[in-house]
């Protein structure tokens, strides 16, 4: 029967992980739990090598490897990265002097942000009580039952960024929300060669450690209210002439959005809307364009008769933030004094 074991970690912090945990929301489809301890330096560069007297053979190293890879091209966040160098100042090793516990097939430990880190993964064939041991990376024909290196590597490097297990649905439907699991999975069951992190991984990865950018997208595992202010410059015009609105759009400033909160939402679609003084009926003038700053949207508006305006961000798909709408600035307009015209219509600047 194929099992699903968990990878303890070493002893001091496996303590430590069930404490973070059990003070961290268990709703399922949360962001991914913290372990306790600090976090790295933002985009810190952590380089590893092979344990003296304990290097993996090469076929686990090549899996190791590209689970760094995997870690550095899927974090979508500033989390610390990982690279291989012979002179590296944390040690990756293998074999029986895995400090894992009696069950486990991988383990960590991790001194953030001075004290580096180490990684264990068990050999290939160690018999446990619950079974035998396979890499899949290990055999030419990999069988169901082995379990993937990189796989359960990527597992550890997302434990060594900060991440504790996931918490899961009874049933375990969502499971490919995340790649650090509690409990691993063997060739052929969903999830078994999850080489990128989940979702919900970088939820917690892009809380703790901020975005990217400011045009970078945030997990759809995050549900993050967002603000949308307005301002007009002037808010008086002469007849014909024009007014600049200026939007800007930002992540709430809510404290349980960590490193997230306040930050300006840029390269997003947000649309402007006008009515006339009085009236309840809103007009779409179209998308504003990208601003000089970082989260701003700019229109000019050439404006013959007084009007309102607003600016509106639709929720968007694939993307953990929620939509908003600003407030109302109105500009108002001087009387037409030389050829008026029978109606004054609104004109974006620019207009033939």
């Amino acid at each position: 029967m194929n099992l699903m074991r968990p990878r303890p970690r070493a002893a001091a912090l496996l303590a430590l992980c069930i404490a973070a945990s059990a003070a961290t929301s268990t709703q399922a489809h949360a962001p991914d739990p913290s372990l306790g301890g600090a976090l790295w330096a933002q985009n810190q560069q952590l380089t590893f090598r092979w344990r003296s007297g304990a290097e993996p053979p090469a076929a686990i190293k090549t899996a190791i490897r590209n689970a760094a890879n995997a870690s550095n091209a899927t974090r979508a966040s500033k989390a610390a990265t990982f690279t291989y160098s012979a002179s590296g100042a944390s040690p990756i090793g293998y074999g029986p002097g895995a400090t894992c516990g009696v069950n486990g097939i991988g383990c960590f430990t991790r001194t953030a942000p001075d004290g580096g880190f180490t990684m264990w993964l068990r050999e290939h064939g160690r018999v446990f009580d619950w079974g035998t041991l396979r890499w899949c990376q290990m055999v030419a024909n990999p069988p169901n039952g082995c379990y993937d290196a990189e796989t359960i590597a990527l597992d550890e490097f997302g434990h060594i960024q900060i991440l504790a297990h996931h918490v899961n649905y009874s049933d375990d439907r969502d499971y490919l929300d995340a790649v650090v699991q509690t409990f691993s999975r063997t060739k052929p069951k969903d999830g078994w060669n999850m080489h990128v992190y989940g979702r919900c991984d970088v939820a917690t990865l892009q809380l703790r450690y901020d975005t990217t950018s400011a045009t970078a997208k945030y997990s759809t595992c995050l549900k993050l209210d967002t603000t949308l202010t307005i301002s007009a410059s002037p808010t008086s015009v002469a007849f014909g002439a024009t007014t600049t609105l200026t939007a800007t759009l930002k992540v709430a400033a809510n404290d349980a959005y960590a490193r997230l909160r306040g930050n300006p939402v840029s390269g997003r679609t947000v649309t402007l809307q006008r009515r006339a003084p009085g009236t309840t009926t809103w007009t779409a003038v179209g998308s504003m364009a990208a601003g000089s700053t970082a989260g701003t949207y700019t229109t000019a508006v050439k404006l013959q008769t007084a009007a309102e305006f607003r600016a509106v961000f639709t929720k968007p798909s694939g993307e953990g933030l929620v939509g908003s709408t600003s407030s109302v600035v109105k500009v108002t307009v001087g009387s037409c004094t030389t050829s008026c015209p029978l109606s004054a219509p609104l004109r974006i600047s620019g207009d033939r």
